[in-house]
């Protein structure tokens, strides 16, 4: 069983274990045209209320266009990272153990099997915040290799996808606090205030330099970017393939290109386009106890503030993908990794 403690009275008595931690494709389409597709008759006898525009029953159905271009409905990524693989022996004091990752491609999916051990550096664990140790899991997945955009702000998920060594992608936590903020629990059970792993002080789940940590099961996994894998593929001078989502996109980190059609155009950090409401929601704790940023309800979506949709992604031109796909990043502020996904998420 999870166990949590409870903030301020028990904060400095004891660590016990933390919780398992843990919400979109093209930018938004007008109101006008979104519609237009919702109201679709043959979108409603589906129940595809979210449906996205230019995409049809059809396609959502699995009838499948193949080779998609920029802005298609439906894309076949059955070219890319097919028989990545690796099994390395980690000698970090923590692991210590050999990381095995394997992703094979079958004619309609991108199947992974792992241990979800890490391949590269990793922090002390246990640490003064963070009591698991990092053990060999079972982990198995599999991604369709045609994902289209079916929705126009995205399908909430917990768990967005996994890292190309076969680390789990896991930016949520399960911590919460009630409206007081009187009674906070890392491991939940605390209120409907939703704590944030990262970039807030009020609570610290031992995360590494990697912005990762392990649960209670010994699962390590990332709440942002994996900067040591990405060092060990070559650092973020290039648009990075990090990862699969779980509706079948590819996820990269940090960088991507200036113009995002144009691959010519040179690299820039992207940014996403949330910010910190001006405003506490009612019922919140004070600010003074806990400061803005501290739960996920501190974050809004703005359309258009920085590079990227509800869901951290946009279509542009990609290294593996150089007619340009539909794909997510991994940003250096919130949502870190995407919380919800534009295709159909694995189940």
């Amino acid at each position: 069983m999870r166990r949590g403690f409870e903030h301020l009275s028990l904060l400095a008595a004891a660590v016990l274990a933390l919780s398992a931690c843990g919400g979109t494709g093209p930018e938004a389409p007008d109101e006008a045209s979104a519609l237009a597709a919702d109201e679709r008759p043959e979108a409603q006898a589906l129940g595809l209320s979210n449906l996205a525009p230019g995409a049809t029953p059809a396609t959502v159905a699995g009838v499948i266009r193949p080779g998609g271009t920029v802005g298609s409905v439906v894309q076949t990524t059955l070219a890319a990272a097919c028989g990545t693989a690796g099994s390395e022996f980690n000698a970090s004091a923590s692991v210590n153990q050999i990381a095995t990752y394997s992703w094979q491609c079958s004619s309609t999916a991108r199947i992974l099997a792992a241990n979800g051990v890490p391949n590269h550096p990793v922090g002390a664990f246990p640490n003064a915040h963070n009591p698991n140790r990092i053990t060999a899991q079972r982990i198995a997945a599999q991604y369709t290799l045609t994902p289209a955009v079916i929705t126009k702000t995205g399908t909430p998920v917990n768990l967005p996808g996994y890292a190309l060594n076969g680390v789990k992608l896991e930016p949520g936590t399960a911590g919460t606090c009630n409206n007081t903020g009187s009674t906070c629990n890392l491991a939940g059970g605390g209120g409907t205030w939703r704590m944030e792993a990262l970039q807030q002080t009020a609570f610290n789940f031992g995360t590494d330099a990697n912005n990762a940590h392990v649960q209670p099961n010994g699962q390590y996994h990332y709440h942002g970017m994996p900067e040591g894998l990405l060092s060990k593929l070559g650092g973020d001078n290039a648009m990075r393939l990090v990862g699969w989502a779980s509706d079948g996109f590819p996820i990269y980190a940090r960088k991507g290109h200036i113009s995002k059609l144009d691959a010519t155009s040179g690299l820039k950090t992207l940014v996403s386009s949330y910010r910190l409401k001006a405003t506490p929601d009612a019922n919140r704790p004070a600010v003074s106890l806990y400061a803005l940023g501290t739960f996920t309800q501190d974050w809004e979506y703005v359309a258009g503030l920085g590079d990227l949709d509800e869901c951290n992604g946009r279509t542009g031109v990609t290294p593996e993908f150089p007619a340009g796909i539909y794909h997510y990043t991994v940003t250096d502020s919130y949502p870190f990794i995407q919380r919800c996904v534009k295709g159909r998420p694995a189940v």
